[in-house]
């Protein structure tokens, strides 16, 4: 069930009031203590100005005008989901789902600069079917499954998890698509280029939440909104990060007008939840009324949470390059109501670390580089580390499976 929008020029607080409300009734706590643990450990304090500048928005392209750039990072992040299909992608591709979809919108790109259609336009986008689609992310879509009648004969069917997602990134392309075209919007670039200047008419406090609403209202694939227990539920996670992309990739010589990302919310997924868990921040012990109190077993032992939070283990370069290979183990696979209420508990847990950071007198005098932390550093950095150590590469991470949300 999806709930009503939050009202006009709401939607940045409602994120964050939403997210709330949900963590606090279902009874996860974000305690001062491990948050501070967090902030002074080796592992936040040796790599949290290495890492969280590490957003992968550096793309090996040359285009042809801004707008085309802008074009390109807009449809990327309309597509930035598929991690429920991480496994499968690394058993069929050896990358993850960001790497994936990355790959595959240059794809896209790649064949319309070689006069095969223009495949990021609207035009493009409402007609693209699933077989070129695997084609694009170079995927198989057929299972294969004996023959009812002929022993020892198999047959293949589409089918499968990577089926699942062809279709799911098909249907975000082609709906997206129409919905441009009938407004009479050649590609999702000119809509967020218009977005942008209608938030720069406002009060720079409100420009955020005006290009925020813009995205949300017009784009059901940007709805990212769920009622849990009765209650409204909103995350809006990639046209969050659709916006800090344009900050990042535009923001030091700003062409059009950009708000600032610096209050966004985080861009929850299942990463950040996951791993705010194994760090020791998100305490799930009394989150009974959702059974989240058993998705991570034992992550609330202090050891491993020492463990993970002191500085990486150094392993050979061999151990290095394995690690690399194997293929990651998924989590534990949730409902859509878990799903939501723990990537709420991130945004909140989020806001209480750059809260707590900035607070007077947490930080000594070499520390003070911590109250200039913000949402949108903190949350890259959860997201990058998560790759950075190989003792947190192999950490569980969540998985939901049938979502264009995350």
């Amino acid at each position: 069930m999806e709930p009503d929008f939050p009202s006009s020029g709401t939607f940045v607080s409602s994120i964050k009031e939403s997210c709330r409300i949900v963590t606090v009734a279902a009874h996860i706590k974000v305690e001062d203590a491990a948050i501070r643990r967090l902030l002074e450990s080796p592992s936040f304090q040796s790599s949290f100005h290495r890492v969280s500048g590490s957003h992968g928005l550096a793309f090996p392209l040359k285009f042809p005008s801004l707008l085309s750039e802008l074009n390109f990072l807009s449809v990327l992040s309309l597509l930035n989901f598929a991690s429920g299909y991480r496994v499968p992608l690394h058993e069929q591709t050896g990358r993850g789902a960001w790497d994936n979809i990355r790959a595959f919108t240059f794809s896209l790109y790649l064949s319309s600069a070689t006069g095969q259609g223009d495949l990021l336009s609207a035009k493009g986008m409402k007609t693209m079917g699933e077989q070129q689609v695997a084609q694009h992310m170079g995927v198989m879509i057929h299972v294969e499954r004996p023959h009812e009648k002929i022993p020892g004969v198999t047959v293949g069917e589409l089918g499968g998890p990577i089926y699942e997602l062809v279709k799911l990134i098909s249907s975000t392309l082609t709906e997206t698509g129409q919905i441009l075209d009938a407004a009479g919007y050649s590609e999702l670039g000119g809509f967020v280029l218009e977005s942008l200047k209608e938030g720069a008419k406002a009060d720079p406090s409100a420009s955020l939440g005006i290009v925020l609403e813009r995205l949300v209202r017009a784009i059901p694939a940007f709805r990212d909104m769920a009622v849990v227990n009765g209650k409204p539920v909103y995350c809006f996670k990639k046209a969050l990060f659709l916006i800090h992309a344009v900050k990042i990739r535009f923001g030091s010589s700003p062409t059009f007008p950009i708000p600032s990302t610096a209050q966004a919310p985080v861009f929850t997924d299942n990463v950040l939840p996951s791993l705010l868990v194994h760090l020791g921040v998100l305490d799930l012990t009394g989150a009974t009324s959702h059974g989240l109190h058993k998705l991570f077993p034992g992550a609330e032992s202090e050891d491993k949470i020492n463990a993970l939070l002191a500085l990486p283990p150094e392993p050979s370069q061999a151990v290095a390059q394995d690690t690399k290979k194997t293929p990651p183990k998924d989590g534990p696979v949730l409902t859509t109501e878990q799903a939501y209420v723990l990537r709420a508990a991130a945004v909140h847990a989020c806001e209480k670390i750059v809260e707590y950071a900035r607070g007077d007198g947490q930080n000594s005098e070499e520390q003070t580089w911590l109250k200039d932390i913000t949402l949108p550093e903190l949350d890259i950095w959860l997201w990058a580390v998560a790759k950075d150590r190989s003792d947190y590469r192999k950490l569980e991470r969540f998985v939901l499976r049938g979502t264009v949300f995350f």
